[in-house]
């Protein structure tokens, strides 16, 4: 199996949207290996059009007429972009619901019709013969309000959920990412914990549920699927097996069984069970916790993995972000990052569209909203050049900055140099690994370049075993969840265990 990354559930501007169809997909290809362009289709229980509800109703309906209008060159765009081995598509369309919950559509057919239902699960039964499955999300919103309905939950029309998104994190009310949207907040009914405390069965995905065409935005929601192959036919096969997790932007690289089933399985066993996690993250590990049946059973905490550098070589991992500032309109950056006295082994982008979660009063239409630049230009064993476009933050707790992290294989002695639109630093990983440091590139209210301190294996790669030999319920539910310094989480699918 090999791991790959998508984003199942984006917007652009062939609905309601923002952005032009082809910079969405030639910024999934940028940074993913999948990603399915969802439109919006329709909501059969919308609140009537009154004075109070003229904007939402109106913009719906604008929404669902535009993507009924070119429903058949946006099916041929994806179908055109899919390219096995390379990039692969899925084609896909949204239903609202009041009553069930939000979800979308997604098939592995480039036939896909665009047919009309009373809710998610016949929508789903309708389009059975194309192969689709319903995937809910925001599933935390209050019952009734477009938040998951668990009592008409059905695995198999729905094997996997999104579990995090724009809208925030849906596993618990206890968990980080609390919704702030206009829909509302969380109900801890509709949280995954309330689902698996139910006895549904059904793995993590996440995806941005990006409305400006900007699929795999950094921070706002990926998944990750274990396949065989980078085909179309592969990992869907793997997402139907529910083979997948969610993270929230590092991709950070998970693998979890139980007797050796894998996420997702459901396994038969009288015997002990042994429990086995490895991860590689991007960040210093703060804590990683392994459920039980939607309670805490084991709880690693990152001070003690050990995480000291050594004084012979090894493998670290830098994170160079750029952005800050007071760009509105965006500011372009050209990068380039050099490695004297070790190797460049890997790297990785962390780039973000403009951050969209749904129209409101005032917005124009702008297709180029989604044609920023990002892309890495150059990479070698030594070398790694970059463009990207970064904005003003919104807030002082809302990120529009971009980054790459790089793999570097190394000791204390070697040398990081960082060169960003003028801006130049040279310094070693032993200093890296006490402290970061900053630059500008003006005096005043500048966009800046932060290079984060480096991060040594010890603290970011993890191999935990455990043993259980208790039965609680009928069947036990074991998931996990990755929480790292920076805040990036992953969550990983449960193995169901009878």
């Amino acid at each position: 199996m090999k791991l790959f990354w998508g984003d199942l559930h984006n917007h652009c501007g062939i609905t309601y949207g923002f952005g032009d169809l082809h910079h969405a997909l030639e910024a999934a290809k940028s940074q993913l290996d999948f990603c399915a362009i969802i439109g919006h289709a329709m909501w059969p229980d919308m609140p009537d059009r009154t004075d109070a509800t003229a904007f939402l109703v109106d913009f719906h309906n604008e929404g669902f007429a535009k993507l009924r209008e070119g429903w058949e060159q946006v099916r041929a765009k994806v179908k055109e972009v899919n390219a096995a081995g390379e990039f692969v598509t899925f084609q896909g369309y949204e239903i609202h619901s009041s009553e069930f919950g939000d979800h979308h559509i997604l098939s592995p057919s480039d036939e896909l019709p665009l047919e009309y239902a009373a809710s998610p699960q016949e929508l789903a039964e309708k389009l059975a013969a194309y192969d689709v499955i319903a995937v809910p999300h925001h599933i935390g919103y209050t019952p009734g309000y477009r938040g998951i309905n668990w009592d008409a939950f059905r695995s198999e029309l729905s094997p996997i959920v999104e579990v995090f998104s724009k809208h925030g994190c849906g596993m618990s009310d206890k968990s980080s990412y609390p919704y702030y949207h206009t829909m509302g907040p969380k109900d801890s009914s509709n949280t995954v914990f309330a689902g698996l405390k139910k006895g549904k069965k059904f793995s993590f995905v996440g995806s941005t549920d990006h409305h400006a065409g900007y699929p795999g935005s950094y921070g706002d929601g990926r998944v990750a699927v274990w396949a065989k192959e980078k085909t179309r036919e592969a990992i869907w096969e793997a997402i139907k097996a529910g083979r997948t997790y969610a993270v929230t932007g590092d991709k950070i690289a998970c693998q979890f069984s139980i007797n050796g089933a894998g996420m997702g399985s459901s396994l038969e066993t009288a015997e002990p069970r042994r429990i086995v996690l490895d991860a590689e993250c991007f960040d210093f590990i703060d804590k990683i916790t392994l459920y039980k049946n939607a309670r805490p059973w084991k709880v690693v905490v990152g001070e003690s993995l050990g995480q000291e550098a050594c004084e012979g070589a090894q493998k670290y991992k830098v994170r160079v972000e750029l952005g800050w500032g007071d760009s509105k309109e965006g500011y372009s950056w050209a990068a380039k990052a050099g490695v004297r006295g070790g190797k460049l082994l890997s790297a990785d982008s962390c780039f973000r569209g403009q951050s969209v979660l749904a129209p409101e009063p005032g917005m124009r239409e702008n297709p180029d909203i989604n044609k920023l630049g990002n892309r890495i230009a150059e990479q070698t064993e030594t070398v790694l050049a970059w463009t990207c476009t970064t904005f003003q933050n919104p807030s002082t707790l809302h990120p529009a900055t971009a980054a790459v992290v790089l793999e570097i294989e190394g000791n204390q002695a070697t040398v990081l140099t960082v060169q960003a639109n003028g801006i130049e630093k040279e310094i070693s990983l032993g200093d890296l690994h006490e402290g970061s440091c900053s630059m500008h590139v003006h005096p005043y209210n500048s966009e800046a370049l932060l290079i984060h301190r480096a991060v040594p294996e010890a603290a970011y790669r993890v191999h935990l075993e455990w043993t259980d030999t208790e039965q609680e319920l009928e069947t036990d539910v074991y998931h996990a969840e990755i929480r790292q310094v920076n805040n990036q989480f992953a969550w990983i699918s449960p193995v169901f265990v009878r």
